[in-house]
């Protein structure tokens, strides 16, 4: 635990002397400014603020003051195996889960990644986490995914999905019904979604029923939408053409899309949620922030899933803005003459929007999250690292916040006005007991993988040709 004393539950908080990154409609930045917490709820945000009695005061000076982070797609489950396919294509991935080891998991290990995914997400600074639960085979798993996310720090969308039946059978299942409802219910929770993806060109448009079903229980949809070989311009087709691209919908990725694609999301109210290093590794397409821009999208960030990549939205801030700036410079580059671009168009600032306000928005949960700013929901987080030469000199918070900061500098962190993390420590949640579940999950696994456990981390490398290099080395 910190060596400090703690706020007393319900306790008034204020944050003096930071940077405040507002993330208000004009983007606000407060150079030397505090921010009050009263009642799980933002009261005040300026400088030199007067306070209540017995507020507790946390020194903010040196550092950043900024929204809690909001991921908009998160294959939570899978953190259960974090890592294990670094050197994976989107081709072993999809043979691995969809028609292999994936279909192992009972509910126990469905929840334990769950568990350790939210106390991850929370640690990082990403207070609202969308959980893309698409490996919920029964309904006993989408249970144990439900329950490990209710009672979890931090705020939670229950995106359900199931990858091994068909959208229109289980959205009809009424034991999963039963479970969207309860969790649609549920005050613990902060959302709850459908969670399916249009693989096939059908005509016929079988996934409808399951928009159905969405429209119905008054739940929105998320869609890998623009994914190379997989889902294209068909699904969005299909789903215009019937009228059920709802305002709100979120189109994960949406890399390979058309112009007209592109118009359809934009004319309806949809967003996309990119998840740039995964885009960058996968295969899914370039990540496609010039066409969101061109097309006038909304966008959010996301992690997509620690199976592979990092589990905290700073990652996914500096691939966004790298993998932009590199499409830039190189269709520069290709023109007849060469160009040399002189200012680039994606902004630090911009990114910071994408985490934070756009993944509100991308909710629809803007007027609650996503800024700091009186009356909304006191999830904050203060970025400050005393005991790092990286922290000197602070002379530009988007730039500090995208290209310097990481989750050891994550400070503090409040979701509704109780903090889950303090002095660089979490403190929310039980860290043992989830690591014990792990154990357990990570020992079930490798003995129903067998071989193909350690083989699955090392995927082997083919053969290919060598040219031949006319020009040699010499002395």
């Amino acid at each position: 635990m910190p060596e400090t004393p703690l706020p007393q539950s319900g306790q008034p908080i204020v944050f003096r002397h930071g940077i405040v990154l507002t993330m208000d409609d004009t983007h606000t930045v407060i150079p030397d400014g505090d921010v009050l917490v009263v009642d799980g709820t933002i009261a005040e945000v300026g400088t030199n603020l007067s306070v209540p009695d017995n507020t507790f005061e946390i020194d903010a000076t040196g550092g950043i003051l900024m929204p809690g982070m909001v991921d908009t797609h998160r294959h939570m489950w899978q953190t259960a195996m974090r890592a294990y396919g670094a050197d994976w294509t989107l081709t072993q991935y999809f043979v691995w889960y969809y028609l292999q080891h994936g279909a192992k998991f009972r509910p126990q290990d469905y929840a334990a990644g769950n568990l350790i995914s939210a106390l991850d997400a929370v640690e990082s600074g990403v207070t609202t986490s969308v959980d893309w639960s698409h490996g919920l085979r029964t309904p006993d798993h989408g249970w144990a995914a439900y329950e490990a996310l209710a009672t979890s720090p931090g705020r939670f969308v229950f995106a359900y999905g199931n990858i091994h039946v068909s959208p229109w059978e289980w959205t009809a299942d009424p034991e999963v019904q039963k479970i969207l409802t309860a969790s649609r219910d549920d005050a613990r929770m902060f959302g709850t979604q459908i969670a399916f993806d249009v693989p096939n060109q059908d005509e016929n448009f079988p996934e409808l029923a399951a928009y159905r079903v969405a429209k119905d229980l008054g739940l929105r949809v998320t869609t890998h939408a623009g994914v190379w070989g997989a889902t294209n311009d068909w699904g969005i087709r299909n789903a215009y053409a019937a009228g059920v691209m709802d305002e709100g919908f979120t189109y994960v990725h949406a890399a390979t899309l058309s112009a007209d694609s592109y118009q359809k999301i934009a004319a309806t109210g949809g967003n996309v949620s990119l998840a740039t290093e995964s885009e960058d590794t996968c295969g899914q397409g370039y990540p496609p922030v010039h066409q969101l821009r061109k097309y006038g999208i909304p966008t959010s960030l996301s992690v997509d899933t620690s199976v592979w990549f990092s589990a905290d939205l700073f990652s996914a801030m500096r691939a966004t803005v790298n993998a932009d700036r590199a499409l830039e410079h190189y269709l520069a580059h290709q023109l007849e003459p060469a160009e040399t671009v002189t200012h680039v168009k994606l902004r630090a600032e911009d990114v910071v929007h994408m985490a934070t306000r756009g993944g509100a928005q991308a909710l629809g949960k803007d007027g609650e999250i996503g800024s700091l700013e009186k009356g909304k929901l006191a999830d904050v987080v203060l970025l400050k690292n005393e005991h790092s030469a990286t922290w000197a000199p602070l002379v530009n918070p988007w730039g500090q916040v995208v290209y310097q900061a990481q989750r050891g500098d994550v400070h503090t962190v409040l979701v509704g006005g109780e903090v889950v993390k303090a002095e660089g420590r979490l403190i929310a949640g039980d860290l043992p007991g989830v690591k014990a579940k792990l154990d357990d999950t990570v020992s079930y696994l490798e003995r129903e993988v067998g071989d193909d456990w350690v083989a699955g981390m090392h995927p082997e490398i083919p053969e290919v040709e060598v040219l031949y290099n006319p020009y040699q080395y010499k002395k």
